[in-house]
C-alpha cells in the first residue's frame, strides 16, 4: 500500500511538473528567445484556464458556460483567447524596455485577476467553477484517470517542445535571437523588431493559455486561488533560470527539478513546529531561492545552457 501511495504521489507530481514544463516553454519563447520580460504569466494562465472551463462545462446559472464542447476544443479555445489577450497587451506594451514591460505586465495580470474575482456572471467570482471535465472522464475513474491524464499532459509537453524547437532553429528564431542580443543591429539590418516581438509575445501567451486549460481539467475545479502569482509567475521564472534560459530542454528540466524540490519542501515544512506552520509558504520560497542561488553559482547559465544551432554550410 505504501508503494502504491508513493507511485500515485509521483504521478501527481509528474502531472503538475508537465503543466509547469508547458509554462516554462512558453516563457522561454518570450524571454529565452525574444528577451521579453513577462511578469504577468499568472494572468494569461488564468485566461486560458477559465476559457477552457467555460467552453467545456455544462449549463450553469452561476457563470457563463453551458457550451459542453469536447476538451480538445476547450484547450484550443484557451490558446486562442489567451493569444488574443496577449495580442491586445502586446499592442500596448511590447515596445517598452524590459523593466517597464515587466511592470506593465504585472499590472495587466492584476487587472485580469480582478476581472475574474469580480465578474461573477462570467467566472462565478471567488466561488469558482466546478464540474470541469477530464479527458475520457466517462470511461476511466479514480487513480487510473490520473495515469491517463499524465499521458495527456506529457503528450502536450512533447507537442509544445517540438513546436518551440522548430521555432528556435528556424530563420524566424535566428532573427528573434539577433533582436534579443542586439536590437539596434537588427533594426539596422532592416528587421521589423516590433512585429517580431508582437509575434513572440502572442505565441508565448497562447502556450500559457494551454497550460491553464490543462490545469483546469486536472483539478476539475477552478478558482482565483489557483492562479496565484507565487505559484505561477514566480515559480516559473525560477524554473526557467535554473533549467537554462534559451534552451527548450533546459526549460523542461528546470520545471521538473524545481517542482520536485518545491514538493519536497512541503514535506519538510509540514514537520515544523505549529508556530512555524503558518509561515510555511514563505519558508518554502526562501528554500527555493537558496536552491536557485546554489544552482546559478555552480551553473551560471542553468542546468542545460543555451547552445546556438549549427548553420549548414551548404
Amino acid at each position: 500500500m505504501e508503494m502504491t501511495g508513493l507511485l500515485f504521489y509521483l504521478v501527481s507530481v509528474l502531472i503538475a511538473g508537465g503543466i509547469y514544463a508547458v509554462l516554462c516553454l512558453a516563457l522561454n519563447v518570450q524571454w529565452g528567445m525574444g528577451g521579453l520580460f513577462n511578469a504577468g504569466i499568472a494572468g494569461f494562465f488564468a485566461v486560458g484556464a477559465y476559457a477552457s472551463a467555460i467552453a467545456t462545462t455544462a449549463v450553469s446559472a452561476k457563470h457563463l458556460g453551458g457550451f459542453g464542447l469536447p476538451i480538445p476544443f476547450g484547450l484550443a479555445a484557451a490558446m486562442v483567447v489567451a493569444g488574443i489577450t496577449g495580442w491586445a497587451v502586446a499592442k500596448i506594451c511590447v515596445g517598452l524596455k524590459s523593466d517597464y514591460l515587466a511592470m506593465a505586465s504585472v499590472g495587466i495580470a492584476e487587472i485580469l485577476r480582478l476581472v475574474i474575482v469580480n465578474e461573477s456572471w462570467l467566472t462565478n467570482g471567488s466561488l469558482g467553477i466546478s464540474g470541469v471535465p477530464r479527458p475520457f472522464g466517462d470511461l476511466v475513474h479514480g487513480r487510473s484517470a490520473d495515469i491517463l491524464y499524465l499521458a495527456v499532459v506529457w503528450t502536450c509537453v512533447l507537442g509544445v517542445y517540438v513546436l518551440c524547437q522548430r521555432l528556435y532553429v528556424s530563420p524566424w528564431g535566428r532573427t528573434l535571437r539577433a533582436i534579443r542580443d542586439n536590437e539596434d543591429s537588427a533594426r539596422a539590418a532592416g528587421k521589423d523588431v516590433d512585429k517580431f516581438r508582437l509575434q513572440t509575445f502572442v505565441i508565448g501567451c497562447a502556450i500559457m493559455g494551454l497550460a491553464g486549460g490543462l490545469s483546469a481539467h486536472y483539478f476539475k475545479f477552478l478558482s482565483p486561488s489557483a492562479t496565484e502569482p507565487l505559484l505561477v509567475t514566480f515559480l516559473v521564472w525560477v524554473m526557467l533560470m535554473a533549467g537554462g534560459s534559451g534552451n527548450n530542454k533546459g526549460a523542461i528540466a528546470g520545471a521538473l527539478v524545481i517542482w520536485f524540490l518545491w514538493s519536497a519542501t512541503e514535506i519538510f515544512t509540514s514537520r515544523l513546529p505549529p508556530e512555524w506552520i503558518t509561515r510555511s509558504s514563505y519558508i518554502r520560497m526562501l528554500l527555493v531561492g537558496l536552491i536557485l542561488q546554489f544552482v546559478l553559482q555552480k551553473f551560471r547559465s542553468g542546468l542545460v545552457p543555451e547552445k546556438s544551432p549549427k548553420i549548414r554550410s551548404d
